[in-house]
């Protein structure tokens, strides 16, 4: 187990806007951050974090939490997992046992997938910088391509020896568990034994959002037509290549700086470019582009370059995967190299400086670049121009942003000398089509969190469930416990005179007087935290529940809202709200009131039940002046809340 000094350690030092940063696009947003969601597929963001408070909370998906719950849920780690991450980023020891041969084998396969990768790969770079063979070959190999030595350990490449089973028996040796290494398919088996699947080649790790090794892309050096170029590793529980950019890893931050992302297809492309200065750029590795990698660009910036070697058959095959990164809503431009000439290559073609402005020069938005590639193998074909015309139409249609499809739309009919109301018509023809059956409402309100007072008259005879005034009455204790509002003191001479309360002990005493509880336990568990802390004349707050595991996520949902993120807009404009938070007084004294009233409400239905069933005309007496008193209670709740009892 990890020490309770040092949990707490962990969360102080981890600063959880640079965490999340690592894995979401965050902007500064008024006191807060915010970016797309990680945990869903939206265009407009609506995922926050609060450097003050130390969460973060999704609106779309409903997910909040802290730093280390965070990570347990993108990252699918369990607590003890989130925290050892973090202690390893904030370079924080723990003082804790070695896992035992025993603990070591109840490991879940996820767990020990990850293990027999980053074994794996201890062995391919081991083998490439200490080895003759691996020096010789691969180590050899990499430097002809230019790469320094730098540029290998950022990548973590690597060489698999030509002998039949070398890392096998590595393991074998070692005792470690095989049938790991043969579940992420490094290790063969038939009937002679086992045998490494990437022997021969050289390695090239994939690495996950937090470096992770969870497959691995292995090149031959043999110029054997027969052999395959390369070999992948198998998709498995933690590798999912549809979910995957090889060097995202490596290249997030640079994208987020640079606010732009190079798209290429290969993992010598995205190296050779990192090793030319260029290093905001990932890969596909060779497969179609998928909404989940598009998705995963769209976390670290809006605007994507592709960069094609100029194979016509390529471009054209990929020209659906663009229309899907417009759809999501991203920026695209094209970069066409040279005949003959590909990412790699050019890369090492030209110097540095010279590489940097040839990218930044030649770059074409995507539509402009479309219209020339169709119309190029069209030549002067009324019908084939016809068809480029309606594939172009049909990419603009799916760009979401209305002002960008008119800008293309305008473009497109002074490119095709066409009327542009005629392309207006048609791109709204393809919108209505799609959107027919799909029709959404944007201007639902987005509900504030406020006291849970009836706007209404007050039905009484109906039995009040007091989930929402329990709720009520936490949140604003969370949020506001600490904030001193002006409460009415009467002395021993009578005399009326104001003092300040913290609002929580406001709250507590109000509940306590009345010996009032909550049904809701956690409810009730954060109030007796409250009530010890006072009790030793401490005022806990957000933070003290925040690191609590079991209350994260409902804390988290208590003290923020989505109004959140339209508050920025307002802050920025200057524009005076009677918030929350400025009528304090007014917010705790109407949530206790509501409550009680609720509270009171039920007692005098629970007599009014008990009276049916009393035959003793003296039990009578008494439970009618019961309720008697209770309606008399009722009233002045009422009457200060200035509801209105309906008969």
């Amino acid at each position: 187990m990890i020490p309770q000094d040092t949990i707490a350690k962990i969360f102080d030092t981890s600063d959880i806007v640079e965490v999340i940063s690592d894995f979401v696009n965050l902007k500064k947003s008024g006191a807060n951050f915010k970016g797309l969601s990680p945990f869903s597929n939206e265009k407009t963001p609506s995922f926050m974090v609060s450097p003050g408070k130390r969460i973060f909370k999704d609106f779309s998906s409903g997910k909040g939490g802290n730093v280390v719950t965070f990570l347990m849920e993108h990252e699918h780690l369990s607590y003890p997992e989130a925290l050892k991450w973090l202690a390893k980023k904030y370079n924080i020891e723990i003082q804790e046992e070695a896992p035992s041969d025993e603990q070591l084998e109840e490991k879940n396969k996820r767990e020990g997938l990850f293990l027999a990768h980053q074994f794996a790969n201890d062995f391919f770079t081991k083998q490439l910088n200490e080895t003759d063979e691996g020096q010789s070959i691969g180590l050899s190999y990499f430097k002809k391509r230019g790469y320094h030595k730098q540029t290998i350990e950022n990548f973590n490449l690597g060489y698999s020896p030509e002998k039949w089973n070398a890392l096998a028996e590595k393991a074998a040796n070692e005792k470690y568990n095989l049938d790991a290494l043969v579940e992420a398919g490094i290790v063969k088996k038939n009937e002679k034994g086992y045998y490494d699947f990437f022997r021969g080649r050289v390695i090239f790790p994939i690495q996950n959002l937090t470096g992770r090794i969870i497959g691995f892309g292995a090149r031959t050096l043999r110029t054997d037509k027969n052999v395959a170029k390369y070999f992948n590793s198998p998709e498995s529980s933690i590798y999912n290549k549809s979910q995957v950019l090889y060097g995202l890893y490596q290249s997030k931050n640079q994208i987020i700086k640079d606010d732009i992302c190079y798209l290429v297809e290969g993992y010598t492309d995205v190296i050779s470019l990192h090793h030319n200065g260029v290093k905001n750029v990932v890969a596909s590795s060779g497969t179609s582009l998928t909404e989940g990698q598009i998705r995963l660009i769209k976390r670290f910036t809006n605007n994507i370059v592709i960069l094609y070697d100029g194979d016509a058959a390529g471009i054209s095959a990929s020209f659906r995967g663009v229309d899907m990164i417009l759809k999501e809503g991203l920026n695209v431009k094209i970069i066409l190299f040279p005949d003959g000439e590909d990412p790699d290559s050019y890369a090492h073609k030209l110097e540095q400086e010279e590489f940097q402005k040839f990218l930044k020069e030649n770059q074409e938005d995507f539509i402009t670049f479309k219209s020339n590639q169709l119309l190029e193998k069209s030549k002067n074909d009324p019908i084939s121009i016809s068809n480029t015309i309606n594939d172009i139409i049909t990419t603009i249609a799916v760009i979401p942003d209305p002002v960008s499809r008119s800008v293309y739309i305008k473009s497109t009919s002074q490119k095709f000398q066409l009327d542009e109301q005629l392309l207006i018509n048609e791109v709204q023809k393809k919108l209505k089509s799609k959107f027919s059956s799909n029709t959404t409402s944007f201007n639902t309100p987005i509900s504030q969190p406020q006291t849970l007072v009836p706007k209404k008259g007050f039905e009484k005879g109906i039995k009040h469930k007091l989930d929402n005034q329990e709720k009520d009455l936490i949140r604003l204790m969370v949020s506001y416990g600490a904030k001193s509002i002006p409460i009415e003191i009467q002395n021993e001479n009578g005399e009326k005179t104001e003092e300040e309360y913290p609002l929580a002990q406001f709250i507590i005493e109000e509940i306590l007087t009345d010996n009032l509880s909550y049904t809701n336990s956690k409810f009730q568990q954060i109030f007796n935290e409250y009530v010890d802390g006072l009790e030793n004349g401490l005022l806990v707050n957000d933070q003290h529940f925040i690191q609590q595991p079991d209350l994260t996520s409902l804390i988290v949902d208590l003290t923020t809202s989505e109004n959140i993120l339209s508050h920025n807009w307002i802050d920025k404009h200057h524009i005076q709200t009677r918030t929350e938070s400025k009528r304090l007084k007014q917010a705790a004294v109407e949530s206790v009131f509501i409550y009680k009233l609720r509270v009171t409400e039920n007692l005098i239905l629970e007599k009014q039940e008990l009276l049916k069933t009393t035959e003793n005309k003296r039990e009578e007496r008494g439970i009618l002046e019961e309720i008697q008193e209770l309606i008399k209670v009722r009233n002045i709740f009422a009457g200060e809340l200035g509801i209105t009892i309906t008969q």
